[in-house]
């Protein structure tokens, strides 16, 4: 017998109390003028930087509000190929490809290259977008243990030999701040027989000699065979792109669903993109005033007893345990005007809820003595 209308509401009222219940209830946050972003992925602060809003808008007025079309259709204009061309020179790939989201360029990615016969391999601390990707090209993920090179060497071994093999990971853990080890997955990947994807989301920009990245020309095609970037984190715009051979864009031109039907992005964020590489290239000093700020910030976050995890990275996490301390902290800090995301599971493992702390180029030592301060008061406060 057929379900009634009625049951729809009802599942989706048991669905929300149960997280309820689980204290994992998300909550949409304004943000507002005056508080000091400790949360957000614009590493850099290109995201307000006056030039990147003049290219936006001079874009805009030469090429229109949007691009009309998809890439494939009419919508892949001048701007696009210009900076197809710049993305593929900063991380040394003979090609890129832009995609409108991260998200999309990593389902596209593996729903183009992968089928039910594909053998996946991934790290266990992945994007979801990596692990949803997967799974809608019907393959199937084996999950190695994190950043564990003999597990991931294990699994491999024993893959069938006759089945194409893609180990997947993400360059800089987004919950954690830690880096894979680029040269000894790509390694272990050519040992088998395997190519390598890295997703380079929140290391393009901050890491390597030139912004490139934790991949970028240091490991060559060769090495890492499809390389994944995001420009709505250090580089302050929006979109992603996916760089590698000449072979591997074609094939994701013709098959990556994900491309091939959605509108290309507005031509005024392609130009405020070309104006962010334009400041990367020019202005090294912003990643040194970065790198400075989060020894700053971790060598007096070591001095308070604050149990961060090692990271070198802009994502600095404070792991807490249970979901409502991390609430709790969080909410305790937005009251002091501070922004400092509360995460928590699913987007973490069970008892590991944190505050993800997330340090800029263009915070000051007065903004980090303030977050410290507030957070040297915390455990006190919250325990009475």
């Amino acid at each position: 017998m057929a379900s009634s209308p009625q049951a729809w509401p009802q599942r989706l009222a048991d669905a929300a109390t149960w997280r309820r219940a689980q204290g994992l209830w998300r909550e949409r946050l304004t943000s507002t003028r005056g508080m000091l972003d400790f949360a957000g992925n614009d590493y850099l602060g290109l995201a307000a930087d006056p030039r990147l809003a003049k290219a936006q808008a001079a874009g805009a007025r030469r090429l229109g509000a949007g691009a009309g079309a998809s890439h494939l259709v009419s919508g892949h204009l001048e701007v696009h190929e210009a900076l197809e061309r710049r993305l593929a020179e900063l991380v040394g790939r003979p090609r890129a490809l832009l995609f409108s989201t991260g998200y999309m360029a990593n389902l596209g990615t593996l729903q183009a290259l992968c089928d039910s016969e594909t053998q996946v391999f991934q790290d266990r601390l992945n994007h979801a977008s990596l692990l949803d990707g997967a799974k809608l090209a019907g393959a199937r993920s084996r999950r190695f243990h994190h950043r564990d090179l003999d597990d991931l060497d294990r699994l491999l071994a024993r893959a069938p030999s006759e089945a194409a093999r893609l180990v997947v990971s993400d360059g800089v853990f987004s919950m954690d701040g830690d880096v894979a080890n680029i040269g000894g997955l790509a390694e272990i990947s050519a040992r088998h027989g395997a190519w390598l994807m890295i997703d380079d989301a929140h290391g393009l920009g901050v890491l390597g000699a030139h912004g490139d990245g934790c991949v970028g020309r240091a490991h060559g095609v060769e090495h890492v065979a499809v390389l994944v970037g995001t420009l709505g984190k250090a580089l302050g715009t929006g979109g992603a792109f996916v760089a590698g051979s000449e072979a591997l864009i074609e094939h994701l031109i013709q098959f990556a669903r994900p491309y091939v039907y959605t509108t290309a992005q507005p031509p005024g964020v392609a130009a405020a993109t070309l104006a962010a590489l334009d400041v990367i290239a020019a202005e090294p000093e912003r990643r040194e005033r970065l790198r400075d700020n989060i020894a700053y910030f971790r060598h007096e976050a070591a001095r308070l007893d604050l149990p961060l995890t090692d990271s070198f990275t802009p994502i600095q996490p404070l792991v807490l345990g249970e979901s409502e301390a991390a609430l709790r902290w969080a909410g305790r800090l937005r009251e002091a005007g501070l922004q400092v995301g509360a995460i928590r599971p699913p987007t973490v493992p069970r008892g590991e809820a944190r505050l993800r702390i997330t340090l800029r180029a263009t915070h000051d030592r007065e903004c980090l003595d303030r977050l410290l301060e507030a957070l040297a008061r915390l455990p006190g406060e919250i325990t009475r």
